[in-house]
């Protein structure tokens, strides 16, 4: 092992043991607690963002595109815990609109139903950074307390494939998903579009792609997602700072991802402008209360329920942005992810009857 990976994963054991020490010790050392917008931040999640930034971790876009993939794949599983006990997981390729598309299905363990609700998952990152192996952990979670087969799709990133190419790739898999979806022993009726932050603006945009052709998703699971990239909105501003994605991370994301700012104006990069959202399948819709992006993902919930979408929206207000890679680290961050798979497992049932 080279001397530089051992060392990053001391720092990784020792980020492990600070963050698990006492909340009484964690209440002393974090100090008075941080309110924005009436929303005060849970302390261990304060204590976190106080260790990183003693650590002298420079923000993303300061890194360069190679070294923010390097640090990303690194980082998140650090805090995403131990691995949870799944079934199968497999990795596959399948056409994609700009070659092979790689994918990874995860199965439960123990399922004896012949077609499995599945949830097709598109990571985070910006366009620009994630990957199958940084989500492994979330996605092993996702599946084995669901109950659901899961499906991770690596799209291709920015700036070496800009807008469209994630979503040509997202929609792609969906497609081939639901084409295929009997032959892998999936329900074609019980197909979940997910994902968080960047994924989860590529999944709103999938649902809204496929409207109308001859197999849908049954339910839209989104985390955090930017549903407006050319938004100035007071969460921006409020959060744009601290909480871990800043606003200049942002600009970084977006000015990687569109040839054009005037792209942003497109409802397939930002889905709250699409002009009609009547027709899409139901959505469960999860905010973080610290997060430039809370508002915008409030805005997409309140317009799909007013063009009569059954729609489900919850912010865990105490939280940051990329809570979903924290569970092994935050327990309000586990608390959270327990909760957003409650929801999901009482729609797929309620959806099944």
């Amino acid at each position: 092992m080279e001397l530089k990976e051992f060392a990053r994963q001391l720092q990784g054991k020792a980020a492990n043991l600070a963050l698990r020490m006492p909340i009484s010790w964690v209440n002393l050392l974090a100090g008075a607690p941080i309110t924005v917008d009436g929303r005060t931040l849970d302390t261990r999640t304060q204590w976190f963002l106080q260790l990183l930034a003693r650590s002298g971790q420079k923000p993303m876009h300061m890194l360069g595109v190679a070294q923010a993939r390097v640090e990303f794949d690194l980082f998140q599983p650090v805090l995403s815990g131990r691995p949870a006990p799944v079934g199968e997981i497999v990795d596959r390729t399948i056409a994609g609109p700009g070659g092979r598309l790689r994918v990874r299905l995860y199965r439960p363990a123990g399922s004896v139903a012949r077609l499995l609700p599945t949830v097709l998952y598109l990571h985070g990152g910006g366009w620009v950074i994630g990957s199958l192996e940084a989500y492994d952990l979330p996605c092993r979670f996702f599946c084995a307390r669901s109950g659901c087969a899961v499906v991770a799709v690596d799209y291709r990133l920015a700036p070496e494939h800009k807008f469209p190419a994630a979503l040509d790739d997202a929609v792609a898999a969906f497609r081939w998903l639901a084409a295929e979806s009997e032959e892998l022993g999936i329900d074609p009726d019980r197909i979940v579009v997910a994902g968080d932050s960047a994924g989860g603006t590529l999944a709103a945009v999938v649902a809204q792609q496929v409207r109308g052709e001859a197999r849908t998703p049954c339910l839209q699971w989104l985390i955090y997602p930017a549903t407006d990239l050319g938004a100035e909105t007071p969460s921006r501003a409020s959060c744009g700072e601290g909480f871990l994605l800043t606003r200049t991370d942002m600009e970084w994301f977006r000015g990687l991802y569109l040839d054009d700012p005037a792209e942003t104006a497109d409802p397939r990069v930002s889905p709250l402008r699409a002009p009609d959202l009547s027709g899409l399948p139901p959505a469960l819709i999860f905010t973080a209360g610290l997060d430039p992006l809370r508002d915008e993902g409030q805005a997409y919930a309140e317009r799909l329920g007013t063009a009569g979408v059954k729609t489900v929206h919850r912010e865990f207000d105490s939280l940051i942005h990329g809570f979903v890679g924290m569970r092994g680290a935050l327990q309000a961050a586990a608390r959270a992810m327990d909760d957003m798979v409650t929801g999901l497992r009482h729609e797929l049932a309620r959806l099944g009857r």
